[in-house]
């Protein structure tokens, strides 16, 4: 059968819930109220998301070319033989399907009281061709006319689903993905809508589905991760009293990125949910851990005056706490890491990135984050910049 199209929609219940009712990853939707040109951009967007090899299945996902039988009648040659348009109808509608929707009739078997639908409906043996369909009398009680005296009978097409947004008309152009990521192929599906130029006035093109869910996810984790540094940040400020200790806290963070972002590409892991996750664990511990040698470093400068050997004894004395803490929880990720077991691939790139993210903020904060504390507060002076009249190491403390 060369005019059969094949497509494959995802059985996971998590992915159709994620989808919205898009039957694939990739869902392109084009509305417009001229069904024509609806009809039109859906063939070009078809003939460029089949440019991207690993794009599979490209097709409309509408039936838009449903083989019917147009009948069209002779309206003068139907008076002629006294045969209206309803005539023709009612007589047409129990041959071709069943009077059921059309005419309602209940019988009651009065000695069980059930009710039972009533229909008239020509068996499907009897309608096979037509010319079988051209024989279909057409007036009640009477052979003569049939519906070839008074129509033609021409083969057609018209749309087999309709599907409309609200009063809108919609068409929809599917694909599946073949060994590549959601996110590239989502961002070469846009770029390929982008090179069709502009559109005509009243017709909208969007990407949907499972596309748009993972974009507006990775959006929100991205701004979340600002939020929180911007808190932390603001927190450290108010706890150290000073904006430049707060940016030393932060100055691991980076590490903690580029060490996550590393050993996701070295596994062949993916930027997604999970590994988002994984980077903002790895955030948190790893400021906490700078919080831990800075908190000592700060307090042994006030007391010392020099920066550097403040920083040098703080990573002394905090290095088998910091060492501690970021082994106990790589050690800990290792067997999620390896996807081992039913599900174990989607939750490994969480633990990747925790453990790359780690491993380098653990070594920026023992060598790269004493330096910098060094070199900020080489100059700062030792004198409390605390407002607080009941704080003893403020120049403003007020006895009782």
């Amino acid at each position: 059968m060369p005019d059969v199209k094949l497509s494959f929609e995802p059985i996971e219940l998590t992915d159709k819930i994620l989808s919205q009712g898009s039957p694939t990853p990739i869902e392109v939707r084009i509305a417009g109220r001229n069904k024509k040109q609806n009809e039109e951009f859906a063939r070009k967007i078809v003939g460029k998301l089949s440019q991207f090899d690993y794009l599979r299945d490209v097709q409309i996902a509408q039936s838009i070319q449903y083989p019917v039988l147009n009948v069209n009648i002779d309206r003068i040659r139907a008076a002629q033989l006294g045969v209206d348009v309803n005539d023709i109808a009612r007589s047409l509608i129990p041959a071709t399907s069943s009077s059921r929707y059309t005419e309602k009739n209940m019988w009651v078997d009065e000695n069980i009281g059930l009710g039972y639908n009533v229909q008239v409906q020509v068996p499907e043996s009897q309608m096979s061709s037509i010319d079988d369909m051209g024989q279909i009398p057409v007036m009640q009680n009477m052979s003569r006319p049939v519906l070839d005296d008074v129509a033609t009978i021409d083969p057609g097409t018209t749309y087999g689903e309709n599907d409309n947004l609200g009063a809108m008309p919609i068409l929809s152009v599917t694909a599946n993905l073949q060994n590549k990521d959601l996110g590239t192929g989502a961002k070469d599906v846009k770029a390929g809508l982008k090179s069709l130029g502009d559109l005509p006035r009243g017709l909208t093109i969007e990407t949907i589905g499972l596309s748009q869910i993972l974009t507006e996810t990775l959006d929100s984790l991205q701004s979340g991760l600002l939020i929180a540094i911007v808190v932390i940040f603001l927190m450290l400020a108010a706890n150290f009293q000073s904006f430049k200790v707060s940016f030393v806290v932060l100055s691991t963070v980076p590490a903690v990125l580029l060490g996550a972002m590393m050993l996701l590409v070295i596994t062949g892991s993916t930027l997604n949910l999970q590994s988002y996750m994984g980077i903002i664990m790895s955030v948190g511990v790893s400021i906490a851990n700078a919080v831990l040698l800075i908190t000592n470093a700060e307090q042994i400068r006030k007391h010392s005056g020099n920066a550097l050997e403040a920083a040098k004894e703080a990573t002394s004395l905090r290095l088998r706490p910091i060492l501690m803490t970021s082994i106990a929880m790589v050690a800990g990720m290792i067997p999620m890491a390896t996807g081992h077991g039913e599900g174990g691939g989607q939750v490994a790139p969480l633990a990747r990135a925790v453990i790359g993210g780690l491993l380098a903020s653990t070594a920026a904060a023992l060598i790269i984050l004493p330096l910098v504390f060094a070199w900020v507060q080489e100059k700062t002076s030792t004198a409390s910049v605390s407002l607080d009249p009941e704080d003893r190491e403020s120049k403003y403390f007020v006895t009782a």
